[in-house]
């Protein structure tokens, strides 16, 4: 197991759901963060206590890719390495395979912020993650990236897509060190899923499980790494 002391790890969308738990684990673990949200001050409350040497706040904008670049630039200059990226912030939006009224915009919507923003991270990162020798990234996709029920198109084909981020990631960086994880949980307990009737809320996953699920993850060693990780309330049966 590798220690948590003194490794820098970029959050995104730390300010809520996932994002905001996965944070409060990793700090009591003893990582250090850089926290990326749309609105830094939304992260106020989480770090008013914490240790000003552990932590750095940026304005991460998903469909901004200056502020994807300047995260990066100013956790180095913060911290002088990175050691993990965790790829949490995304959107949801309806959209089903007969859908036509603005579904254009909509799928663009969701691919900038599900897909094509963790790829611009990912590649800001890498070189770094390299220089780390241990470097992590984990993608939080969903079981939606790994099935489909109904005919629900749009967030599925981006998750699909993340989990193939994920894949091309781990292999293209796996000679440096850098090890890759695509988590993909069903039903979460977070403002996202506040509305479905399907699962009774407190039947949800909390998004406590999975920050000590990527606590684990982060903390495995070279040889041990996990590819893909399905999380479920239910007894659905996902390969």
């Amino acid at each position: 197991m590798l220690s948590a002391l003194g490794r820098v790890i970029m959050i995104s969308g730390a300010n809520r759901g996932i994002g905001l738990a996965i944070a409060k684990n990793l700090y009591q673990a003893g990582f250090s963060l850089s926290l990326g949200a749309r609105e830094p001050d939304s992260l106020n409350n989480l770090v008013n206590n914490w240790d000003a040497k552990r932590f750095s706040v940026a304005r991460y904008d998903a469909l901004i890719k200056d502020t994807h670049v300047e995260w990066v630039k100013s956790t180095l200059e913060h911290f002088g390495r990175l050691d993990g990226l965790v790829n949490n912030a995304g959107i949801y939006q309806p959209l089903s395979v007969m859908d036509d009224d603005h579904g254009d915009e909509i799928l663009d919507s969701m691919w900038s912020v599900n897909v094509k923003a963790p790829l611009s991270l990912t590649r800001l990162a890498l070189p770094h993650l390299k220089k780390s020798g241990v470097g992590r990234i984990i993608n939080v996709a969903s079981l939606a990236g790994k099935v489909v029920f109904g005919s629900g198109v749009g967030y599925s084909m981006t998750k699909f897509a993340l989990v193939a981020l994920s894949q091309a990631t781990r292999q293209g960086g796996w000679e440096h060190g850098v090890r890759c994880t695509a988590l993909c949980p069903g039903y979460v307990a977070t403002d996202l899923t506040r509305g479905i009737e399907s699962v009774p809320f407190e039947e949800m996953t909390a998004p406590e499980d999975l920050a000590s699920i990527v606590r684990t993850v982060l903390s495995l060693s070279n040889s041990a790494s996990i590819a893909e990780l399905v999380v479920n309330c239910r007894p659905d049966i996902i390969a």
